[in-house]
């Protein structure tokens, strides 16, 4: 079964931030999706008993709880950012990896479904073949022991059904999740470009006053020389008139 394009494999920016926990964060999330691709390729693989696909699905589990932790993680650094390109390119490489991880979900579920099938497959042919090299008096048992095989097939697959209904569900709050950060993505960019508005008529405003500021400065300068040549004009007619 094809899970896509591995993380590791994929083009990010990723090596161009200076923050060294963005990049550790994004490695642990890379680390995380290769064993969790492993994990559910061992379960594929499972030939059973079901205690064994058991411990596997715990593993799985946590790993996921793990990957789910790390994104978040990212998710908040890339707020942290002060460079728009920065949060930008870490909110994007943040989206990727929720859907890396959803469709990990998704392979997951399916491996389930496949073992848990030929696991029960298994035991069927089994208890067939245990059938045919019994007596007679052990014919009773063996359809017993179908019967109750049948009824624990079918509280597997109902397990199944319920443990699907509640991946979906966790994918839906996913995706709503998804949802929630483009719109404060976008809410963000249009308060940036209300700042910018600010920022520039301020600066018109700055302007004005530092231009108008100096076209008074340069009036009093006029105004105090005509002033000083006035009362020099007076005192000299006064005192020196014949000049």
């Amino acid at each position: 079964m094809y899970f896509g394009p591995p993380a590791c494999c994929r083009k990010t920016n990723m090596a161009s931030y200076a923050d060294v926990h963005v990049r550790i964060c994004a490695h642990e999330i890379i680390k995380y999706d290769l064993e969790i691709k492993a994990l559910v390729q061992d379960i594929r693989d499972c030939p059973g008993p079901q205690s064994t696909l058991m411990e596997l699905n715990s593993q799985v589990k946590e790993k996921f709880n793990k990957l789910r932790i790390r994104i978040q993680d990212l998710e908040q650094m890339a707020r942290e950012q002060d460079r728009e390109t920065d949060r930008l390119a870490i909110q994007e490489e943040t989206e990727s990896q929720r859907k890396q991880m959803l469709s990990n979900q998704t392979a997951w579920r399916k491996a389930n479904l496949a073992c848990k099938l030929a696991i029960d497959v298994t035991e069927k042919n089994e208890l067939l073949h245990g059938v045919e090299h019994q007596g007679t008096r052990q014919r009773k048992a063996t359809k017993e022991s179908l019967a109750e095989t049948s009824s624990n097939i079918t509280e597997s697959l109902m397990s199944m059904s319920r443990m699907m209904a509640e991946q979906v569900k966790q994918s839906e709050d996913t995706i709503g999740t998804l949802a929630t950060s483009s719109r404060t993505v976008q809410e963000t960019n249009e308060e940036f470009k209300s700042m910018t508005g600010t920022i520039h008529l301020g600066r018109k405003l700055i302007l004005k006053y530092n231009r108008r500021e100096l076209t008074d400065k340069l009036l009093i300068f006029l105004a105090l020389a005509l002033f000083l040549a006035t009362v020099l004009y007076i005192l000299k007619k006064r005192l020196f008139p014949f000049i």
